[in-house]
């Protein structure tokens, strides 16, 4: 079955050099300075929607405790930083939860799976682009990783399964990307060998109805490398 048919049934001009990451030792520090959001703002204390964790969620997140969830794949560098803030508090942020985060490759596979009709590249023994964290004082996490890409039927994206310390699930849902960073990501550099994305954002059947609460914010460039940042609510 293609991927596209399952999530329905679910619900180059010039050539830029990209910066690449390999494995590092350095980690992100989410530190306060790297807030996304200030919980005394203006923005509404709503609980970020809930998603489908398929059709490649992590086999066995707790093995996986890993800042630079690179492993051995190739493209531009890019660090996440998450801020996990409480609902049921005021939207202050949340100490304690478990973060996993998982993503597809610049060629839009996922690890841990293949060798099927849903993905033919095989990579079952390996555990690329999945890691877990667990937030700080500050409601934050951090990781280093690629810009992933995309497969046909769904925008770039980003996996994220919010637990509590005693391993009780808060929230799955999934981060989406600026159309804007996507093509000049895709259009203008060698290493990402596919083109725009098939799917737009306002296409996509699991951003369609919830965009503005699960898009991103992403800053840098293909030379420098970019962060994201993201605020998730849940309910605690």
């Amino acid at each position: 079955m293609e991927r596209k048919q399952f999530l329905k049934r679910l619900g180059l001009s010039t050539l830029v050099t990209p910066v690449l990451i390999g494995c590092k030792d350095e980690s992100v520090d989410p530190t306060p300075g790297n807030t996304t959001t200030d919980p005394t703002s203006d923005e509404s204390c709503v609980v970020t929607p809930s998603e489908t964790a398929g059709p490649f969620p992590t086999k066995n997140p707790s093995s996986l405790v890993l800042q630079d969830i690179t492993s051995d794949r190739a493209g531009i560098q890019m660090t996440i930083k998450i801020t996990v803030q409480d609902s049921s508090n005021g939207c202050e942020p949340l100490s304690g939860a478990i973060v996993d985060v998982w993503h597809c490759d610049k060629d839009g596979y996922y690890s841990e799976y293949g060798g099927t009709g849903m993905q033919q590249a095989k990579f079952t023994s390996s555990h690329f682009l999945r890691g877990r964290q667990t937030t700080n004082a500050d409601g934050q996490v951090g990781f280093k990783t690629i810009f992933p890409g995309w497969y046909s039927g769904r925008a770039p994206h980003i996996h994220v399964h919010i637990s509590n310390a005693s391993g009780k699930t808060l929230l799955i849902t999934q981060i989406a990307f600026p159309t804007s960073t996507c093509d000049t990501v895709y259009t203008t550099t060698a290493l990402y060998t596919k083109g725009r994305q098939d799917t737009a954002n306002k296409s996509d059947n699991i951003f369609a109805d919830s965009l503005d609460q699960e898009m991103s914010t992403i800053t840098g460039s293909v030379s420098e490398g970019y962060e994201l940042t993201h605020r998730i609510v849940v309910a605690a």
